[in-house]
């Protein structure tokens, strides 16, 4: 269906509209959307310019359901579609994949939007970085301590022209993160035995946004809890890994520490026959907390 949707009423190439439909439905990555041929094209000789207004449909990779299929980051394309609608970047607050933006904006071939989302390099041959014009410019810099004490790290943000100096974001990170995740271990009946602890299934983040993507970046999964503001909570995220030890490591980096943990634990199956194992379950949240 979505094969015969695609090329609906685009009867070849030779045709002087366009063999393309109105819309367009893009696998990207394993990541679905569904968008405007327009909006594609939007941007004079990119790369998706070229794809779809310039190629035949039937010169296009698909996927299994006939989608056009692209290998690229999908969470990202999202940033790169949206640009695309209306020409304008705008980004969370707090984003730590801007350098991967740049990548994909490079590689579509949208030169100014990989312009605005490059470093910027100040005159004392610092880097800063500057989101876009829709967006805040940040920038970091020193200012000296006014009795006493270390110096404080002002952010600049411009708005229309007007530069106003705030607090760093970094007098607002502290908070919790909590770590969570379901195991299952079976007991034989010797109970002398080790206990046969199965693969941790899936590890669960839960906390403020901002600090969940600050800490696990491109290997936090979004996808059951897309477009959540920065300073809201989620329960819904998960690590793209099961090892419990790569987590507390990239939170031990940032500064977090442990200051509880709880662990639970139910027999989920169990039998009569004494030969038979008993397979329990358990589930443990630790909590991490950054001053």
């Amino acid at each position: 269906m979505a094969l015969a949707d695609t090329e609906r009423a685009v009867p070849g190439c030779g045709d002087s509209g366009s063999p393309f439909s109105e819309i367009i439905e893009l696998n990207v990555g394993g990541q679905v959307y569904v968008t405007r041929h327009t909006t594609l094209i939007a941007v004079p000789d990119s790369l998706l310019w070229t794809m779809f207004n310039k190629k035949c449909p039937k010169e296009l990779a698909r996927d299994s359901k006939g989608r056009f299929f692209l290998d690229r980051d999908g969470f990202l394309f999202r940033y790169i579609l949206d640009y695309l609608r209306d020409l304008n970047l705008v980004l969370p607050d707090y984003f730590p994949e801007k350098s991967r933006l740049q990548r994909e904006a490079d590689f579509f071939q949208l030169r100014d939007l990989a312009k605005q989302l490059s470093p910027r390099v100040s005159k004392d041959n610092s880097i800063s970085e500057e989101i876009g014009h829709s967006d805040t410019e940040e920038g970091a810099q020193q200012c000296g301590p006014s009795g006493g004490g270390g110096a404080e790290t002002l952010r600049v943000m411009s708005f229309g022209g007007a530069t106003t100096r705030t607090p760093s974001l970094d007098s607002r990170k502290s908070g919790y993160i909590t770590i969570g995740y379901r195991g299952s271990y079976t007991i034989g009946r010797d109970i002398q035995t080790d206990a046969k602890f199965r693969r941790v299934a899936r590890i669960t983040v839960c906390g403020k946004t901002a600090l969940a993507k600050e800490v696990f970046g491109d290997t936090l999964n979004e996808s059951r809890d897309p477009d959540r503001p920065p300073e809201r909570y989620t329960s819904r995220y998960y690590l793209k890994y099961n090892f419990l030890e790569q987590a507390f490591d990239k939170l031990t980096e940032v500064g977090f520490h442990m200051v509880a943990c709880s662990s639970t634990g139910t027999c989920a199956y169990t039998s009569n026959d004494p030969n038979e194992d008993k397979i329990w379950t358990s589930y443990t949240e630790y909590v991490f907390c950054r001053d």
